[in-house]
């Protein structure tokens, strides 16, 4: 069976709350950005040999170097594996229909040890991304044509808020660059409730019509990661980033206001500094406050994604202080 892994919210595994942050501007830092929406300038189109390539241990860094550019999907195959043999011509064929806004690499890993290791691969075929330099989880296991081309247009939307919008041009390409809109997901009609009154900017509201759903459907992953985001907003409606920061010096031993700080800092992409804060927090806490604390993180790492690296190191963190 293939296993889809869940394509991160933002470059690089993070949150993208930044559609709704025309409706709480005073919950970001003055000038923000999010991390990875920096204003990169359009990169002119490389000449290459080939869209698809084989990479080893040796030549990786070619790979990465041209992720800088574009996308460059890595594909973790094997000769004893029929069904990476049977992607590996479907992932070429996408390739190049996409007419250079992305490149294939592919990787034996039965040659190149060294790459096995530091992918890490579960599963052969397992297929991922570099995304300047970064590594973007895709999936593992076959799927169909259809499916690879919403991951491929899913992954250039991810790839433009992370400034990485150039192209290359190469004799094999067959596409003229454009890439096929991903299908509109069909929403449950129970989340559409939640759904409107968070368009509303009813937080509260939607936090208890996501509530609903779960009592009814507790192991819906969707309404999971929308409910832990309702609460991260309500939680800093109307407040700004000013007031949160003062309100934390002020008042250090405040838990409250500790852990908000946190919440603004993984609201405006600093996922590394809202983890740090509240495992610090957990480390010097008593067994009441650290319950408190953990439930926060656990919140915290639904908004950004259990995929995530950050949430992994996090979590084995938090695992460490526990034990």
């Amino acid at each position: 069976m293939s296993q889809r892994n869940p394509m991160p919210s933002i470059p690089g595994g993070g949150v993208d709350l930044s559609h709704l942050a025309h409706r709480q501007q005073t919950t970001h830092e003055p000038g923000g950005q999010s991390a990875g929406m920096g204003a990169s300038q359009p990169v002119p189109a490389v000449d290459v040999p080939s869209l698809v390539m084989d990479i080893s241990d040796s030549t990786f860094e070619q790979a990465a170097q041209l992720s800088g550019i574009v996308p460059v999907i890595i594909s973790l195959w094997s000769e004893n594996s029929e069904p990476s043999k049977e992607l590996n011509p479907v992932l070429e064929k996408i390739t190049r229909d996409l007419g250079g806004l992305v490149m294939l690499a592919k990787v034996d890993v039965e040659a190149n040890p060294q790459l096995t290791q530091a992918f890490g691969p579960q599963a052969i075929p397992t297929v991922v991304a570099l995304v300047g330099g970064r590594p973007v989880p895709l999936f593992q296991g076959p799927l169909a044509e259809a499916q690879i081309r919403d991951f491929m247009a899913q992954l250039l939307q991810l790839a433009e808020q992370q400034g990485v919008t150039g192209r290359v041009d190469a004799p094999d390409a067959t596409g003229d660059g454009t890439p096929a809109a991903p299908p509109a997901p069909r929403i449950p009609e129970a989340h559409i409730p939640a759904m409107e009154a968070a368009e509303r900017g009813d937080y509260a509201g939607a936090i208890a019509e996501w509530q609903a759903v779960l009592q009814k459907a507790p192991a819906d992953q969707a309404a999971k990661e929308a409910l832990a985001q309702m609460k991260l907003l309500l939680r800093l409606q109307g407040q700004t980033a000013e007031g949160i920061r003062d309100a934390a010096a002020a008042q250090p031993t405040d838990l409250n206001a500790q852990m908000l700080v946190a919440d603004l800092d993984l609201s405006g992409g600093h996922i590394e500094d809202a983890f740090l804060r509240l495992l610090e927090l957990f480390e010097k806490s008593d067994d009441t406050n650290r319950a408190i604390v953990r439930t926060r993180m656990l919140e915290l790492f639904e908004v950004v994604g259990q995929a995530d690296p950050r949430v992994n190191a996090a979590r084995g963190r938090l695992a460490s202080l526990m034990f």
